[in-house]
């Protein structure tokens, strides 16, 4: 770390200042990572995801994480990766977290859904009411591709066309959700304002619905941060973001009311906490089979400089503006 950084407010001192001192709620969430593979190698990744990527859960893993939520009285269990369509065992995963009447939602890239071998993907999620959040970076093609690929744009079409015919994003209970990240080193505009813009250009341009938008901002790790440093906008990004923060966030932050388990078992406060190596304080457990219920909520969560890519301008996390 540079002398210039070292001298910066943590975001700990930050919230300090403002007279907040970041803990968990009740858990309402479990998030689970289950892979790093996937069909993409997009630029913003924080998990670094790639199609060479090998780490997964285990089954043994996967069912202590529902026996996990079931004790916590958890109400959602929030899948993501990687691309976890291509985990073979995500559909008994979802299966049985239906069974102990948890909702779910899975985190898609939509072009991993035209795999021949996952064709019927769109029918098991309907048939089991699986809320999607999908990443659709922006409505333009050239913008989209360039984050994520030649040709991406027109998959994720095709792959929302396909969603959309099985009643996602037209039926009330089949929720698409879309997901927005800036293409540079900015922060999202206001997303009722993007999501109005979205919904008219990809209704008027490719006859595609959804049920609502979340604006993100790009977190400063994994590959989206490599790419910065190479550019030398890295330290300016981060700049930007610290002095962007919105003490108005921070009660809304996703880490407060969940516990996320990484592929390995492992407990963090959040996905982008996992992939740092950061996990849970206190006495909730390195491992889901050690979970104490008792400590889970109510405990200190964990904190470092990416953290401001949560609570600047409007805010994020996964779940859209926070402010």
């Amino acid at each position: 770390m540079s002398d210039v950084k070292a001298q910066k407010e943590s975001f700990t001192r930050t919230l300090l200042r403002h007279g907040v001192e970041l803990r968990s709620k009740a858990i309402e969430t479990v998030q689970v990572n289950i892979g790093a593979q996937c069909n993409l190698a997009c630029r913003h990744c924080h998990v670094e995801s790639s199609p060479l990527r090998s780490e997964r859960m285990d089954w043994p893993t996967m069912a202590q994480v529902l026996a996990a939520a079931e004790r916590l009285g958890a109400r959602e269990l929030d899948i993501t990766g990687g691309a976890p369509e291509l985990h073979p065992h995500l559909r008994a995963f979802v299966e049985q977290a239906r069974g102990r009447r948890l909702g779910v939602t899975v985190r898609t890239n939509l072009t991993v859904l035209l795999r021949p071998d996952l064709c019927d993907m769109p029918g098991f999620f309907r048939d089991y009411a699986v809320r999607l959040v999908a990443s659709l970076p922006c409505y333009q093609e050239d913008n989209v591709d360039r984050q994520r690929g030649k040709g991406v744009f027109d998959e994720s079409i095709e792959a929302l066309h396909r969603l959309n015919a099985v009643g996602y994003g037209r039926e009330r209970h089949l929720e698409l959700d879309l997901v927005y990240n800036p293409l540079g080193a900015s922060l999202p505009p206001d997303q009722a304002s993007l999501e109005s813009t979205y919904r008219d250009r990809l209704r008027a341009q490719h006859e595609v619905e959804f049920t609502r938008l979340y604006a993100l901002a790009n977190m400063p790790i994994g590959r989206f941060a490599q790419n910065l440093e190479r550019q030398d906008e890295l330290d300016g990004y981060l700049e930007r973001l610290r002095t962007s923060f919105n003490p108005q966030a921070v009660d809304g932050l996703m880490c407060r009311k969940q516990i996320h388990v990484g592929w390995d078992g492992t407990l963090s406060d959040c996905d982008f906490n996992f992939v740092l190596g950061m996990r849970a304080e206190g006495a909730a457990g390195a491992h889901v089979s050690e979970l104490d219920i008792t400590t889970a909520s109510n405990r200190r969560i964990a904190t470092a400089e990416h953290c401001f890519g949560c609570t600047a301008g409007y805010g994020s996390s996964c779940g859209g503006a926070l402010a």
